[in-house]
């Protein structure tokens, strides 16, 4: 179990090589999907070959689809956000969000099929070559559910946004790549069988320490993965072993929750993109604090509600000439108005440097580390992107159980638990709510809870409101109106590249 411990993430030199042999990037499918790489008598012999070649595994969630940039532009699609006037012709994302997609689109529409193929690839060739190496066969048995798990948040990435699509379990020739996809059913069936071998056989321990998915961490996705099949009974049960098991639990302050200087050893992370200065490194308050390229739309804002727990059009606490006054505190722990100064630790007032004026008058709080301001090129960040938090398996539970029971006692003593945390400190949710009304707050405390985590998109989807709600939504500036269309935009386009090395691949309706 020590040597578990003792595996970080290795040097900079050591991923990109493990990562070039493990599975190049590169432009189409089937590079993707190495047959011969590490086939030497050199490689896949001992502990430290394996110990690299998880690594590299691992080093596929430090890509757009499981950071920063990936997320936020989720929450332009959902409409939580707007794409700044800085990144307008750089990205496409704002473009998409108006209803313009098309399989020859590129950007996110093609990243994370992309990426997630990638990581698949990786995790395929591991899972085919890990029984090579001497190594004990109780640790082998934990790298084997690590790289499930992962292969498991893959898939699920790539069912969620692309539906049902061509499932690989082992590396496979030029041949055997050119399948049509498997059905959404079958996808999440492998999924879930991935997801169960790892809670089988992952360590029962808290996450922060390794830095490795955990038991965990497998239940929280998939419990994930239950919702989004709107299994009630099962998501509710996998959240509740989370919550019965004990290891994890609320952190005590909601902004370093996304900050590095609060996520060492934190109870309420179940898994995460790592980084670590100065060889594995992000872009993010580069992207966050300078380039202003995510602005908040006022409809957020509005969501958080005022200190009474009432929402701003009921609450006589609500103060329309000072949106600030009296607000759910994560508020400003998540937007700030365009022209507030940082004020760093030290008490140092720090005005922000923009390059582009935000289209809103709001600019994003979470996960920007004001103590690098004044940010130049060369700053590096190195916040870990949570994917996976407690919060989440809580308000996962209350949302399946309000739907297969109602609006039980358990269903409150989850959500409150979320609005209790120290420092937010919410009031409870008023007794005697229906079920159509709890139904209404948990999807409101979901998406104030979960602001800019990309979670807002997945959301509005599976419960099939996207159509309604981004269709009322009209961009800042310019009037336009935005669209979704329900007969395709519930899918993503397969990449036309995709299509064209693929002819048994059949491309999404309405592409």
């Amino acid at each position: 179990m020590e040597i578990i411990k003792n595996i970080i993430w290795a040097s900079k030199a050591a991923l990109i090589a493990i990562v070039l042999i493990v599975c190049q990037s590169c432009q189409d499918f089937l590079e993707r999907n190495p047959t011969t790489q590490i086939s030497s008598p050199t490689f896949w012999k001992n502990q430290k070959d394996a110990d690299l070649a998880l690594a590299g595994v691992y080093s596929r969630l430090n890509v757009n689809t499981f950071n920063f940039e990936g997320v936020y532009s989720l929450d332009i699609m959902a409409g939580d956000a707007n794409e700044g006037a800085q990144s307008l012709g750089a990205s496409s994302t704002g473009s998409f969000a108006q209803g313009n997609m098309e399989a020859v689109s590129g950007g996110l529409l093609a990243n994370i099929y992309n990426e997630c193929y990638r990581g698949v690839a990786s995790c395929n060739f591991f899972l085919a070559n890990i029984d090579r190496v001497e190594m004990p066969e109780a640790t082998r048995t934990i790298y084997k559910a690590e790289v499930q798990f992962l292969r498991a948040l893959f898939y699920f990435n790539l069912v969620d946004f692309y539906g049902g699509v061509p499932l690989y379990t082992r590396p496979v020739t030029i041949e055997e790549a050119t399948v049509q996809q498997s059905t959404r059913e079958q996808v999440v069936q492998q999924v879930i069988a991935d997801l169960d071998f790892a809670i089988a056989n992952l360590p029962n321990t808290d996450y922060s320490a390794r830095g490795h998915a955990v038991r965990g961490s497998a239940l929280a996705l998939k419990s994930r993965v239950l919702l989004f099949m709107s299994d009630w009974p099962g998501a509710a049960a996998a959240a509740k072993q989370v919550m019965d098991e004990g290891k994890f639990s609320l952190f005590n302050n909601f902004k370093t929750l996304f900050l590095a200087e609060g996520q060492n050893n934190n109870p309420e992370i179940m898994f995460s993109t790592r980084y670590l200065n100065p060889d594995n490194s992000s872009q993010q308050d580069i992207r966050l604090l300078w380039h202003g390229i995510w602005n908040p739309r006022a409809e957020l804002r509005d969501a958080f509600e005022c200190v009474d727990g009432l929402p701003i059009n009921q609450s006589p606490l609500y103060d329309p000439t000072d949106w600030k006054k009296n607000r759910d505190p994560r508020l400003l722990e998540t937007i700030r108005a365009f022209t507030d100064p940082a004020i760093k630790a030290s008490g140092e007032v720090v005005p922000f440097a923009w390059n582009g004026i935000s289209q809103t008058g709001l600019s994003p709080v979470k996960g920007g580390n004001v103590e690098t301001l004044p940010i130049d090129y060369a700053t590096r960040s190195e916040q870990d992107w949570v994917l996976l938090r407690y919060a989440e398996v809580l308000l996962n539970y209350a949302e399946a159980l309000n739907e297969s029971q109602g609006p039980v006692q358990q269903v409150y003593d989850a959500i409150n638990q979320v609005r209790a945390r120290p420092g937010v400190e919410m009031p409870p949710l008023p007794t005697g709510l229906t079920q159509s009304q709890m139904r209404d707050r948990i999807r409101n405390e979901r998406r104030v809870e979960f602001a800019f985590e990309g979670m807002r998109y997945r959301d509005i989807r599976r419960w099939r409101t996207a159509e309604t709600y981004i269709n009322s939504l009209v961009e800042p500036g310019s009037n336009i109106r935005r669209v979704f269309d329900p007969s395709k935009h519930y899918l993503f386009p397969f990449p036309q590249s995709e299509i064209d090395i693929n002819p048994n691949l059949i491309q999404n309706p309405g592409y």
